[in-house]
C-alpha cells in the first residue's frame, strides 16, 4: 500500500517558505528595487504634461510645479531639453532598477527550483518499491522536470510581477481620482467587468490545464516504455504499431494543448477589448473636458498615458493568471508527490547493521503484492551461517519475492524474518542493504565508467579494490581488451556489452562490497560453461565461510549446497540437501528429472 496524507502539500510549502526564509534580504533588496521601478512609471508621463502645459502654451506654473519656476527663466529652448533630458534620465534609472530586480528574482526562482527538484528526486529514491511498481516512469519524469521548470518561471518573475502590476494599479488609479475624479469614473467602470471576465476565463484555463498535464505523463510513459523496450519491438517488427498508439496519445496531449492555448487567447482578447473601449471612452471624455476648460490638455496626456498603462498591468495580469493557473496545477502534482509516505520505514530504535554472521530465519512468512493473491504463503526456513543454499522452482513460485523480503524492499503481511536473531524491522535498512551482497538475472548497469559500475557497490573503494573484485568475477580480462579499460563508458543499461560481460561486472559490483550475506540469481546463466566453473570457484573463494544464497534455474552442481529449498505455488513443500530430495522423489525430483531429459 502506499500512504498519502491530505494533498494540502504542507511538506511542499514548508520546503519554500524554508527557502524564502533564508533568502530574505535578497528578496527585500528586489521588492525595494520594484518600489522604485513602479515610482519611476508613475513619474514617466509627467514630463510630458509640464512641455505642453508651460512651454509650448506658456500657461502659468500651478502651485505643484512652483520649484519648476526657476528653470523656465531660462528660456523654452533650455527648459524643453532639461525636460527631455529628464525623459531618458527616468527610463535609465528605471532599466538599471528593473536589470537589479529581475536577475535577483530570477536568480532566486532558479535556486528554489534547484531546491525543490533536489528534495522530490531524493524523496522519489526512498519511496517503496511498491510506490514505484504502480507508477508510471514518465508521469514521475513529467513531476520532475517540466513541473519544476513551471515552478522556476513562477518564483523567477512571475510572483513580483503580479506584485508590480498590483502596485502599478493602485498607484495609478489614486493619480487619476486625485487630478479628476469625473474622468477616473470612465476607467473604473470598466475594471469590474474585466475581473469578472477573467475569473470566469480562468477557471477553464485551469481546468484544460490540468488535462494537459495528465496527458504530458501520459505520452511521456508511452516514449519510455518504448524507448526502453526497442530491441523487442524492432525484433517482433511492431514499429507501426506502437507508432499508432503513439499517435493516439500524442494527438490527445495536442488537443489539450491546443485547448488550454485557446482559452489563454481568450482571456488576451477579453483583456484588450475591454481596454480598448476604457481608452476610447476616456478620450472622448477627457477631450470633451479640455474643450470645456475643465481640465488642460497636459493632463489628458497623463490619464491618456495611464489609461494605456492601466490597462496593460490588467492585460498582462489576465497572461499572468493563465500561467499561474499551471504552476498551482504543478505545485499541487508535486506536493501531492512530497505527501506520500514510504510504506517501508525504519523503526525508531533501530540498529545498525554490522558484521551479519548470515542466521536467516523465515518463520510462518506471508505475502501478496497489492490485492492480489498471496505469492508466499506459510513459508518457514533457516539457514545456518556460513551455509549454500539454493532455491529452486517453476516461475512465479517465489523465489524473488523471498530475496525482495529479505532486501526489505517490501516488509511480509505476516509471519517475521529475522537475521542473527534480529527480527528484520529492527535493523536500519541501508546498513541492512550494505551487508547483503545482489546479483540479479536481470542485469542492470549505468551509463557510466566499468569502474564506476563496480564500485557502486562500495562507493570509496580503490581501483586496485576494484580490479580485485574483477579478477574474482572473471571480468579482469575482457575489461582490460575495451579500448579504455576500467575508464570505457558502457551505453545506457550496459546495452554495449554482452549478457555475459554484463553479469560478470554485476558480480564483481556484489563481490567487491565484501558482504556478509551473497545473492545470486542464476550468476552463470549467460557464460559459458568454462567461465561459469571459474566463477563458481571464485564464489566459493570469496564467500569461503559466508551464507550464500543462489536462486538456481540450471540443476547442475546442486550437490554443492548444503540445502536446497523447494518453492511450489508460494509454499515450501521440501527442502534439504540434493541426495536426500532425489531419493525422496517428490517435486524436486519432479523439476531435476524433466531438466537433465
Amino acid at each position: 500500500m502506499i500512504t498519502m496524507r491530505h494533498a494540502g502539500s504542507s511538506r511542499f510549502a514548508y520546503l519554500v517558505l524554508g527557502y524564502l526564509g533564508q533568502v530574505k534580504w535578497r528578496l527585500a533588496g528586489a521588492s525595494l528595487c520594484l518600489v522604485g521601478v513602479i515610482a519611476l512609471q508613475l513619474l514617466a508621463p509627467w514630463p510630458l504634461k509640464f512641455i505642453f502645459d508651460y512651454i509650448l502654451l506658456g500657461k502659468p506654473l500651478s502651485p505643484t510645479f512652483s520649484f519648476l519656476d526657476g528653470l523656465l527663466q531660462h528660456g523654452a529652448l533650455f527648459s524643453l531639453i532639461v525636460i527631455s533630458s529628464s525623459i531618458a534620465v527616468i527610463a535609465m534609472l528605471g532599466g538599471l532598477l528593473s536589470y537589479l530586480q529581475i536577475y535577483t528574482t530570477s536568480k532566486i526562482g532558479y535556486e528554489l527550483v534547484y531546491t525543490i527538484r533536489r528534495e522530490l528526486f531524493t524523496h522519489l529514491q526512498r519511496l517503496s518499491l511498491s510506490f514505484h511498481t504502480q507508477s508510471r516512469t514518465g508521469e514521475i519524469l513529467t513531476k520532475l522536470s517540466s513541473d519544476t521548470t513551471t515552478l522556476r518561471d513562477v518564483f523567477a518573475d512571475w510572483v513580483l510581477t503580479l506584485a508590480a502590476h498590483l502596485l502599478t494599479l493602485t498607484g495609478m488609479l489614486v493619480i487619476m481620482f486625485l487630478l479628476n475624479w469625473q474622468l477616473s469614473l470612465v476607467v473604473f467602470i470598466s475594471l469590474p467587468v474585466l475581473s469578472v471576465v477573467l475569473f470566469q476565463l480562468n477557471r477553464r484555463v485551469r481546468s484544460s490545464v490540468i488535462t494537459q498535464r495528465k496527458q504530458e505523463g501520459n505520452l511521456a510513459s508511452r516514449i519510455n516504455e518504448v524507448l526502453a523496450s526497442i530491441s523487442l519491438v524492432q525484433a517482433f517488427g511492431r514499429e507501426e504499431y506502437e507508432e499508432t498508439r503513439f499517435e493516439v496519445e500524442s494527438a490527445k496531449h495536442l488537443e489539450a494543448g491546443i485547448q488550454t492555448t485557446k482559452t489563454t487567447a481568450a482571456v488576451t482578447k477579453a483583456v484588450a477589448l475591454i481596454s480598448a473601449l476604457g481608452t476610447a471612452g476616456t478620450v472622448l471624455f477627457g477631450a470633451w473636458q479640455v474643450l470645456k476648460g475643465q481640465m488642460t490638455p497636459g493632463d489628458l496626456l497623463i490619464f491618456v498615458a495611464y489609461v494605456k498603462s492601466l490597462y496593460k498591468p490588467v492585460r498582462d495580469m489576465g497572461k499572468l493568471s493563465a500561467k499561474i493557473s499551471r504552476a498551482m496545477v504543478s505545485a499541487n502534482r508535486i506536493g501531492e508527490m512530497l505527501e506520500i509516505e514510504p510504506t517501508i520505514q525504519d523503526h525508531p530504535q533501530a540498529i545498525p547493521a554490522a558484521h551479519f554472521h548470515g542466521d536467516i530465519r523465515f518463520e510462518t512468512v506471508d505475502f501478496g503484492y497489492g490485492t492480489g493473491s498471496r505469492v508466499l504463503n506459510h513459508v518457514s526456513f533457516h539457514i545456518h551461517p556460513g551455509q549454500w543454499v539454493a532455491m529452486v522452482g517453476e516461475s512465479g513460485a517465489g523465489k524473488s519475492t523471498v530475496v525482495s523480503l529479505l532486501l526489505r524492499l517490501y516488509d511480509p503481511q505476516q509471519g517475521s524474518i529475522w537475521i542473527d536473531n534480529v527480527e528484520l524491522t529492527h535493523y536500519q535498512r541501508e546498513s541492512l542493504r550494505h551487508e547483503i551482497g545482489l546479483v540479479l538475472q536481470d542485469t542492470v548497469l549505468f551509463g557510466a565508467s566499468i569502474e564506476e559500475n563496480i564500485s557502486y557497490g562500495k562507493p570509496d573503494a580503490t581501483i586496485e579494490e576494484v580490479e580485485t573484485a574483477a579478477r574474482q568475477a572473471h571480468a579482469h580480462d575482457f575489461i582490460l581488451s575495451l579500448p579504455d579499460g576500467y575508464e570505457t563508458i558502457v551505453g545506457e543499461r550496459g546495452n554495449t556489452l554482452s549478457g555475459g560481460q554484463r553479469q560478470r561486472i554485476c558480480l564483481a559490483r556484489a563481490l567487491i562490497k565484501n558482504p556478509a550475506i551473497l545473492i545470486l540469481d542464476e550468476p552463470t546463466a549467460a557464460v559459458d560453461p568454462v567461465s561459469a566453473s571459474l566463477i563458481r570457484e571464485a564464489i566459493a573463494q570469496s564467500q569461503h565461510g559466508k551464507t550464500t544464497l543462489f536462486i538456481a534455474h540450471q540443476f547442475s552442481s546442486m550437490n554443492q549446497f548444503d540445502q536446497i529449498l523447494v518453492l511450489q505455488n508460494g509454499h515450501i513443500v521440501e527442502h534439504g540437501p540434493h541426495k536426500e530430495l532425489l531419493d525422496r522423489k517428490g517435486h524436486y525430483y519432479d523439476l531435476y528429472r524433466r531438466q537433465i531429459a
